[in-house]
């Protein structure tokens, strides 16, 4: 039990423990990091310097945090620690250097997490003077000198360099503060020598101060080298040269001696202390002559020039003439302008030329003729005399090809009263061809042509289309008479001119259901597009391109809707469009629809007349019948005159003196427009009383024969009071 209890609690205390370890981890975090230089940036060498590096860290754990520091200097680590200290990590450079200039960062990690500060630069400043050591002061030719040079308490990246009488004469690069070397003197004599370092510190470099001189003879050997030519003045070409080569002085104490002839860049023999050599000269052996001296580190040389006179110049090679055409004669002609007339004769000259003379022959002495090939050439001359043979440059014959008989035409378009191009073209030719353009046979203007891309282009302007028949081209490539073209054939683009409109059939004659032709005719240059266009409408109602003059255009069945105005519209290639003045086109009713109309005027007119005379007869009518059956009232005035109107033939019976009572001064509408006061007699009586205006005397006096009967409808008949019938009468009269 007792162990149970302790196994119980040993395993609580592990969690308990790995709980706080996990807590402690996770919770924590770099405020930051800082690092400075102390006791400053810019310090002097030999100056203590401390590299400091300051992190804020926060955590909530009790256990201390594993801290990684890292110091870089220019991006590289110098120093890197781990601890758990919370205290700033100090980075010491004791005597700091030049070499410790640079930018320093500090870098912080815990765990997963890290920071790193801003760079900060130290700049160290002052070195050291250098100091030079020699073995010997003394040294015999061709040994080297052993000398060290050291920049005392320097570090980092050192060149060392070394000197010999102000010449730089070798350096060095090291990671130490010395360095020793070994090099040649220049030869024999005294020497100054002395050295100077720079440290690197990338990007920049930083030199020292030259060290003391120290100086070193040099005793030169008993040896040399010794050139003999023969002969050596007044040499011509095709002369034998001697040359030797050759060691002086007391040698015999040295390991090797190595002797080298040479002319100009050439080695003619090598060997050990002597060396000969044997040679015919020409104009080009014009030059040094070295004999040169080794042993160890021993280089002596010698050399002389030897001028070698000419003994006939480089030939040269013409043609002639200078321009020749396939399959023609010509002449190649060598010759050297200048020889040596003390040791050689012109006769003694012979000329070649090359490749061999398959097609030329030799004429004389230099002179070679023959017929050109087809194609390019290359010639050369070769010279020879007294074994000397020269060459000349090459010479390219290339023939010329005869140019053909050229070719005319118009470029694009031709225009009348328009500037346009001629071109001018010969299928064949060789490069240079003038060109001339001949109007009626007389020069307007030349052009050459020199590249294959170019034309021979003119620019022209005729008024007559006829007139461009009168241009001629000529084409020649040499002095030759030129070759003529024929007559530039080509069409001449005449703008059109005012087109003329004609109706079918014409104005006004257009009438509706007819069929209406537009012909449009105008002067051009076919093909011509012509267009139909009515007022208000911007689309064409006809389009059409022609290689006539002339267009039409057919409405088949005219309406009332196709009155308005039209024109014609019309252009070709010369791009220049041109309107017909409008025509104003209304269409008339059609035949059939004016009979119709005629007829229809005729029958009213005629049930007009009827009607007239039927209104008139009727109207006398009236006047007839009113002087017949006219009645006073009861109490007649002078002026009053009553006519009784019956229609249908309505018998009109006496009106009893009562039946005036009955009347209400209603009135009704008569149905020829009249109107006429109705006075009722009962409710069973119909009869109409119609008051007839006043009359003049002749009216009065003559009477119509026809009765003028009207019917009078009267509404609801009642009792009328005879007091308010003649009153109204009355009225009425007035």
């Amino acid at each position: 039990m007792v162990v149970v209890l302790l196994l119980t609690s040993l395993l609580l205390n592990s969690y308990v423990g790995f709980l706080r370890g996990v807590d402690a981890q996770s919770s924590f975090t770099i405020r930051s990091v800082s690092l400075t230089l102390e006791p400053r940036e810019d310090v002097a060498r030999d100056t203590n310097v401390t590299v400091r590096c300051h992190a804020k860290v926060s955590s909530s754990g009790i256990q201390p945090l594993s801290r990684e520091y890292t110091i870089y200097k220019d991006g590289i680590t110098v120093y890197s620690k781990t601890t758990s200290s919370t205290e700033d990590l100090l980075y010491a450079l004791s005597h700091a250097r030049v070499s410790h200039t640079g930018k320093y960062k500090c870098k912080i990690s815990i765990e997963d997490k890290s920071a790193i500060s801003e760079a900060r630069r130290l700049t160290v400043t002052g070195l050291s003077t250098p100091v030079l050591r020699v073995e010997q002061t003394m040294l015999n030719e061709g040994e080297e000198l052993t000398a060290s040079c050291s920049a005392p308490g320097e570090t980092g990246s050192i060149i060392f360099y070394f000197y010999e009488d102000l010449k730089e004469k070798r350096d060095e690069r090291v990671n130490s503060e010395q360095v020793d070397v070994t090099f040649p003197l220049s030869g024999p004599g005294h020497h100054t020598i002395d050295c100077s370092y720079t440290v690197l510190i990338p990007p920049d470099s930083i030199a020292s101060e030259k060290s003391s001189s120290v100086h070193v003879s040099v005793r030169e050997l008993s040896i040399s080298p010794v050139l003999h030519i023969f002969p050596q003045y007044k040499v011509f070409e095709g002369d034998q040269l001697t040359i030797a080569c050759s060691v002086k002085g007391v040698y015999t104490f040295f390991d090797s001696v190595h002797v080298y002839l040479s002319q100009g860049t050439q080695l003619l023999k090598s060997g050990h202390t002597e060396v000969n050599h044997t040679m015919k000269v020409t104009a080009k052996d014009s030059a040094e002559f070295e004999c040169r001296l080794e042993t160890g580190n021993v280089v002596k040389a010698m050399t002389k020039v030897v001028p070698v006179t000419e003994l006939f110049s480089v030939p040269t090679l013409a043609m002639s003439p200078a321009e020749v055409f396939q399959k023609e004669l010509f002449k190649l002609i060598c010759k050297s302008e200048e020889f040596a007339s003390e040791r050689l004769s012109r006769e003694d000259l012979t000329y070649s030329i090359e490749p061999s003379q398959i097609h030329l022959q030799e004429r004389s002495s230099g002179e070679f003729s023959g017929k050109s090939l087809s194609v390019d050439f290359n010639y050369s001359c070769i010279a020879k005399a007294k074994g000397i043979e020269k060459h000349s440059r090459i010479l390219t014959v290339r023939p010329k090809v005869s140019v053909s008989i050229p070719k005319i035409s118009v470029v694009d378009r031709a225009i009348v009263d328009k500037p346009f191009k001629i071109r001018c073209k010969s299928d064949n030719g060789s490069l240079p061809i003038n060109y001339t353009l001949l109007e009626d046979y007389a020069p307007v203007s030349t052009v050459t042509v020199r590249l294959p891309s170019e034309d021979a282009v003119f620019n022209v302007t005729v008024h007559n289309p006829k007139d461009v028949q009168k241009f001629i081209c000529e084409a020649s490539n040499s002095r030759r008479e030129g070759l003529l073209s024929l007559k530039l054939n080509a069409t001449v683009i005449e703008p059109v001119s005012q087109p003329l409109l004609t109706l079918i059939p014409p104005l006004p004659e257009i009438s509706e259901g007819s069929s209406l032709l537009f012909i449009c005719s105008i002067r051009g240059t076919p093909p011509i597009t012509f267009k139909v266009y009515r007022l208000g409408y911007d689309l064409p109602l006809f389009t059409k391109t022609s290689a006539e003059n002339n267009t039409s255009f057919e409405i088949d069945e005219v309406v009332k809707d196709h009155s308005g105005m039209y024109y014609f519209e019309a252009f070709n290639h010369a791009n220049n469009i041109v309107s017909s003045e409008p025509v104003n086109i209304q269409v008339r009713l059609a035949l059939w629809k004016k009979i119709v109309i005629g007829s229809f005027c005729l029958l009213a007119a005629s049930v007009l007349v009827l009607v007239c005379v039927l209104c008139f007869k009727s109207h006398r009518g009236k006047k007839q019948g009113a002087s017949e059956l006219s009645v006073k009232p009861a109490q007649p005035k002078s002026d009053e005159a009553l006519t009784l109107n019956i229609t249908h033939e309505t018998p009109v019976y006496d009106t009893p003196p009562d039946a005036v009572r009955g009347y209400e001064g209603l009135e009704g509408r008569v149905t020829n427009g009249t109107r006429a006061t109705t006075r009722a007699v009962d409710r069973t009586t119909v009869s109409v009383w119609t008051e007839r205006p006043p009359q003049g005397s002749e009216e009065n006096s003559v009477m119509s024969n026809e009765p003028d009967v009207e019917y009078t409808e009267v509404v609801h008949p009642r009792s009328a009071d005879p007091a308010r019938a003649k009153k109204t009468f009355s009225q009425r009269d007035k």
